[in-house]
């Protein structure tokens, strides 16, 4: 089951309580009538878990949270951020807490204050921690803040492994993640973080997958993550073999998590790989930076044929082929690698990967580096959904925020709206036309007033499907510090069946 079904289930049990209403609501007086449309309603309950932020004694971490305001939602509602605790080996219970809250004593678990407590939607709150210390955090939302809830994790980390800016979006729980991108090789410090926000432990595997296949990794199965706690995987001890470039899989046989990869190098900094978008045939990799100095694709085909995929760039002028890379063969089960270089050539652009013939469902990330020698530093861009109705972006800044917007296949026009800004502000909102095939690093708008941060909201106002992707920099010491995060569709809404009474079912 993938993460799009696991996450209607969840918004359709969330709105049990309105399906159940309508089941009941009696025919009119007039006689049947033709089944109408499912109606698209807000969820009214969303979950997400943030990761540890960081190894660094010198890391800087800030959280942003944002709900943009949905017309139809109640008039009540509350969402928080507190910090993940589980049991301890000796069954004697801890608790991780966040700065200023108490820990527990006497073997009893003692409430962590929040981290997070937003006051109301359309503005962005705000929160920080520092240091190594900081844990995993597990959120809640629900009535009014629940639709499109997005949380931004930001750390800056000065010097050492990772050094330059990582973030992340938190993320929401499921059963099924691939990561194509992280690696075991001697200059890279990878985590996989599992986190589990459910009362009962789950039980994860870990799979990793190298330019020969599978890697025997025995050391990956059954992994126990206890109820409400947060666990960090180093992927070089589940294997002594070292890769470059490597495809996990992170797959749950009990309960459920949030899975994100922390990708570290010793000497090019590093950021937060997410999970690509489910196994598809053609993806869609928006937002390379127009300074990129080096672009990698890592793609795996998880299932039992190979993969021939038409290698394509959505330039501000339409559809590309890079030189030297028109296709890409995948091999079943085998990650595989291209290296694409200063692909983008000064312009901000996107990858677009498609069949050359048969449709064969693939993942895939770029790894994109920015500087050159002792001054590089690096993101991640997985393959993402579209925006759909909505995307929305927490954490964003007057002067360190690039929008990369693309349509791939038909031209699109989109609504992209600032908020508030945390400490004060206006909101504004402009309109863009994307031709089709093209990408479109555009202007961001900003609040008028600003006073902190801001949240971006996207929105497909008409034409074909728009992805989207926000870039954060940073520059610190000559090191252009950046980090990249997609995106997808916020999942506020969800399409609710209308029903009717039909006594008749009493009767078979």
């Amino acid at each position: 089951m993938n993460r799009t079904t696991l996450s209607l289930i969840a918004a359709g049990t969330a709105l049990a309580a309105v399906t159940a209403f309508a089941a009941f609501d009696g025919p009119s007086a007039s006689g049947a009538s033709a089944p109408e449309a499912a109606a698209n309603l807000p969820v009214q309950r969303t979950s997400l878990l943030c990761p540890a932020p960081s190894i660094s004694d010198i890391a800087d971490t800030s959280y942003t949270s944002f709900t943009p305001v949905t017309p139809g939602t109640p008039s009540s509602g509350k969402a928080q951020l507190q910090a993940a605790g589980g049991d301890s080996a000796d069954g004697t219970g801890t608790s991780q807490t966040s700065q200023g809250a108490k820990g527990s004593k006497g073997g009893k678990k003692t409430a962590a204050q929040p981290v997070l407590t937003p006051k109301a939607p359309g503005t962005p709150v705000t929160g920080d921690a520092s240091g190594a210390d900081a844990p995993a955090l597990i959120g809640t939302a629900d009535g009014k803040f629940a639709p499109g809830w997005t949380v931004q994790e930001t750390t800056e980390v000065a010097a050492g492994t990772g050094r330059g800016l990582q973030g992340v979006n938190c993320t929401a729980a499921d059963t099924d993640f691939w990561f194509p991108g992280a690696s075991t090789a001697g200059t890279r410090t990878d985590y996989v973080h599992l986190t589990n926000p459910d009362d009962s432990a789950a039980v994860v595997d870990i799979e990793l997958y190298g330019k020969d296949g599978a890697i025997k990794s025995p050391l990956g199965e059954n992994l126990t993550v206890p109820a409400h706690a947060s666990k960090p995987i180093l992927l070089s001890t589940l294997t002594g073999v070292q890769q470059a470039d490597l495809t996990v899989h992170v797959s749950v046989r009990s309960g459920r998590v949030g899975a994100t990869v922390q990708a570290l190098d010793d000497k090019a900094g590093g950021d937060w790989l997410a999970a690509s978008a489910d196994p598809a045939g053609s993806l869609v990799l928006p937002g390379i930076p127009k300074d990129a100095t080096d672009v990698r694709l890592i793609a795996l085909t998880p299932g039992g044929d190979d993969a021939d995929l038409k290698v394509r760039l959505a330039s501000p002028d339409g559809l590309i082929t890079p030189a030297g890379n028109e296709t890409l063969h995948v091999k079943s089960g085998m990650t595989t690698t291209a290296d694409l270089g200063e692909v983008t050539r000064g312009e901000a652009g996107s990858l677009v990967l498609t069949p050359t013939d048969q449709s064969v469902p693939v993942v895939a990330a770029l790894q994109v580096v920015r500087g050159k020698g002792d001054k590089q530093e690096t993101a991640f861009i997985p393959a993402t959904a579209p925006v759909g109705t909505r995307a929305t972006s927490a954490d964003n800044s007057a002067k360190g925020t690039t929008l990369a917007l693309t349509a791939p296949t038909a031209a699109a026009t989109v609504k992209v709206t600032a908020s508030a800004g945390s400490d004060g502000g206006t909101p504004t909102t402009k309109t863009y036309t994307i031709k089709s095939g093209t990408t479109e690093e555009v202007a961001v708008p900003v609040p008028s007033g600003l006073k902190g941060t801001f949240a971006l909201t996207v929105e497909t106002v008409s034409g074909g499907p728009v992805y989207a992707s926000r870039t954060l920099s940073a520059t610190e010491s000559g090191i252009p510090g950046f980090t990249i995060q997609t995106l997808p569709n916020d999942r506020g809404m969800v399409a609710v069946p209308t029903t009717t009474e039909d006594l008749s079912v009493l009767q078979k």
